[in-house]
């Protein structure tokens, strides 16, 4: 008996190393279990035109303020220059006011670059805002509409829990497709 049980134990043992080298095909859950389905958020964010556009937006802005730094920053030195120049022709009085409003330029120049980051970080969280929401929006009205997930998960490269997903279970490009197509009828209007 015991022989045999032995037999049975190693011949169990042998089988589990054998599926093991072969891991199963993914399949998606059981019917009647819970469904479970996840989006890729990187390839979601890199294809999803209303992203696109925000973040061409974003750099569109970015540049405007950047541009209108550099000549703030370009007057300011020439005024500054000029005044070198002609300071002498001045009455002191003139003088006076002159070096005190370029002072005052001057030091609005040293803060203009962070209130330009901190404009930009802001718009910036305006538009991430907005662009969630509208994914989170779209996916809770899809997925009651047409899918009927239980859960559905993001799934990104370095910004997740999730170290394996089934790539039966990845609904990417249902939701990709659904998002542009709504942003293009939403766009053209």
């Amino acid at each position: 008996m015991k022989k045999i049980l032995a037999l049975c134990s190693a011949a169990l043992m042998l089988a589990a190393c054998n599926n093991s080298s072969n891991p199963p095909a993914p399949q998606a859950p059981a019917e009647g279990g819970m469904k479970i389905a996840y989006v890729d958020t990187d390839t979601l964010m890199a294809k999803y035109q209303y992203a696109i556009d925000m973040t061409e937006e974003l750099l569109a802005y970015k540049d405007q303020l950047e541009t209108n730094g550099r000549s703030q920053i370009k007057k300011f030195q020439e005024d500054y220059q000029n005044y070198l120049k002609n300071g002498d022709k001045m009455t002191l009085s003139q003088q006076q006011k002159t070096e005190t409003e370029l002072k005052a330029r001057g030091e609005r120049m040293q803060t203009l670059e962070a209130e330009y980051s901190s404009q930009i970080m802001e718009h910036q969280m305006e538009e991430n805002t907005k662009l969630l929401n509208a994914i989170f929006a779209f996916i809770r009205e899809y997925n009651n509409e047409k899918l009927h997930y239980d859960l559905i998960l993001r799934k990104s490269f370095n910004d997740t829990p999730v170290l394996y997903a089934n790539p039966a279970l990845d609904i990417t490009q249902e939701i990709l497709d659904g998002l542009n197509e709504e942003y293009r009828q939403v766009k053209g209007k």
